[in-house]
């Protein structure tokens, strides 16, 4: 079973993958509330990197792709890191995200946008998450043109 939709505990609360996201997001937050602000933006770049790296080799060159795609198209955006996976930020609140199939066991990554994107098309229904499974020219002039919409 994935990590991400693996049972909940025998008390009715939160799965092993889903406290160790919340312990994950926690050792972000404390992370950065330790950083200076002359360096931040650059040691969280890093820590994106950093992730990225570790990534299994199918996962890693999707992430990879999309790190450029989004730092060119929206250099407003910051990278750093969301629940431990990477994620682009404008003034502090992530915009859109990217989770790795294999950490969250399933069979494909997703690029996502948070309601903090400027997606909406006041049609009362538009797509906040996109499975990833390769980019080709095609997939990045798609997530080129919905980074430019999400960041306005």
């Amino acid at each position: 079973m994935s990590p991400r939709t693996s049972e909940k505990s025998s008390t009715g609360g939160f799965s092993e993958a889903e406290r160790a996201a919340m312990k994950q997001r926690a050792a972000e937050l404390k992370e950065e509330a330790s950083r200076g602000r002359g360096n931040k933006k650059a040691a969280d770049e890093l820590d994106v990197l950093s992730k990225i790296a570790e990534m299994e080799p199918s996962d890693r060159a999707v992430a990879e792709r999309i790190h450029a795609v989004v730092t060119k198209t929206a250099p407003e955006l910051s990278p750093k890191l969301w629940y431990g996976q990477p994620a682009y930020a404008k003034k502090g609140k992530v915009v859109c995200f990217f989770r790795s199939g294999h950490v969250d066991g399933e069979r494909y990554s997703t690029l996502g946008f948070t309601t903090a994107a400027d997606l909406d098309d006041n049609s009362g229904l538009w797509p906040t998450s996109f499975a990833v499974t390769k980019i080709d020219d095609q997939v990045e002039k798609s997530i080129t043109g919905l980074v430019k919409k999400a960041v306005g």
